[in-house]
C-alpha cells in the first residue's frame, strides 16, 4: 500500500517523542492487591473518572508469587515533574 511506510515511521516518531520516559518525572504507586478482579475493577474506575488519559501513563507491575508469597499487582502512574518543563 502506497505511503504505509511513511505513516508508520511518522507514527513511530509520535510515539517515541511522547512516551512518558521522554518527559523527566517519576512512577508512584496509586494501588496494590493480591485480587486481579479487583485489579481490573480499579483500572475500569480511573479509565471512566478520567484520572489517567493516556495509557501510556499506566504501569502494572506483577509481582510473581511462589508457594510461600501469593502474587500481588501493583498499579503506578507517571507523574511528570513539575519543574522539568
Amino acid at each position: 500500500m502506497p505511503g504505509q511506510r511513511r505513516r508508520r515511521q511518522r507514527r513511530q516518531r509520535h510515539e517515541e517523542r511522547h512516551r512518558p520516559e521522554a518527559v523527566p518525572g517519576r512512577w508512584e504507586p496509586l494501588y496494590e492487591t493480591q485480587e486481579q478482579a479487583e485489579l481490573r475493577e480499579f483500572l475500569r474506575r480511573l479509565q471512566d473518572e478520567g484520572r489517567v488519559t493516556d495509557p501510556a501513563h499506566i504501569r502494572i507491575d506483577t509481582f510473581c508469587g511462589r508457594l510461600t508469597h501469593p502474587t500481588a499487582y501493583r498499579v503506578s502512574v507517571y507523574v511528570p515533574d513539575a519543574s522539568g518543563r
